[in-house]
């Protein structure tokens, strides 16, 4: 009988780095779709507030250590790296249908403006922002750290991600260079 391994949706490809920039995978252990019941918005606060977590604001995200809520839609949000089990909201694993992409570097704002039609500057996306935008034509969940930014997309879209976030990073490498 074969065995099956399980792979990462960019394992053979990453990392790369071109200029400051260097793009990777984060492998994501649990991804958890979180959506509170109407009218359970107390019982959801209670829910997250062991794992010192709160429900995310539009276009924010809450972080503590390793465990992250990040707000993906009007009451929804995607739980990562923790376990909750609340009657409170419907819960859905997503962990095997995304891929999380990690740009970091000097110039991953502009490298990542030549895809998204944000403003992703420090001023007008700071640390904790989080948007559901499109990358090009692919659905996105885009996050801004202290010191990268993660792109979140179906798993079936990694590699296109990876191939355009990549060709910014090298557009950006030759006009520093010039």
């Amino acid at each position: 009988m074969p065995k099956l391994i399980a792979k990462s949706p960019l394992s053979d490809i990453w990392p790369v780095t071109h200029g400051a920039l260097s793009l990777s995978e984060l492998v994501l252990d649990r991804v958890v779709s979180v959506a509170p019941f109407p009218g359970q918005a107390g019982a959801m606060a209670k829910a997250l507030k062991p794992l010192g977590l709160a429900f995310p604001e539009p276009n924010r995200m809450h972080i503590n250590g390793e465990m992250r809520i990040v707000w993906t839609g009007r009451d929804q949000a995607f739980l990562f790296n923790a376990a909750l089990d609340t009657p409170a909201a419907a819960l859905t694993d997503q962990s095997a249908g995304w891929a999380c992409l990690r740009l970091e570097g000097e110039g991953a704002a502009e490298a990542l403006m030549r895809l998204y039609p944000i403003d992703l500057r420090a001023a007008a996306f700071p640390h904790g922002h989080a948007i559901r935008a499109p990358l090009n034509h692919m659905n996105s969940i885009l996050m801004r750290l202290e010191d990268a930014f993660e792109i979140m997309v179906f798993r079936s879209m990694a590699r296109t991600a990876w191939a355009e976030i990549e060709h910014a990073m090298l557009h950006l490498a030759a006009r520093a260079q010039m």
